[in-house]
């Protein structure tokens, strides 16, 4: 019997069947909704997914989460929040003023 020659933590793009290694911009983020699973806010935080679960079970991940039965949902905004980026709600900081000519 053979092993499958893939990783069960990586988490293949639907048109290519490689991992997803698309950058992680606050675009991105936001566009996931509300929550999000942990799988996907460990690629967010860098986290492999069983790190994540671990993490999740000491209560140790980066981010609060909530547990539904056996499952684990992460707020995007606790996401967002943790890495310092505005949420939709929020709005950007005002630019300097323009230095008087």
């Amino acid at each position: 019997m053979t092993k499958p020659n893939h990783n069960l933590t990586d988490h293949p793009s639907p048109r290519s069947g490689q991992p997803d290694t698309a950058a992680w911009t606050v675009e991105r983020i936001r566009a996931l909704g509300l929550i999000t699973d942990i799988a996907t806010a460990a690629q967010i935080f860098g986290l492999s997914r069983a790190a994540a679960y671990e993490l999740a079970k000491r209560d140790q991940f980066p981010v609060a989460v909530l547990r539904f039965g056996s499952r684990y949902r992460v707020p995007v905004a606790a996401i967002l929040h943790a890495l310092h980026l505005p949420t939709d709600d929020e709005q950007p900081p005002d630019p300097p003023p323009a230095p008087a000519t």
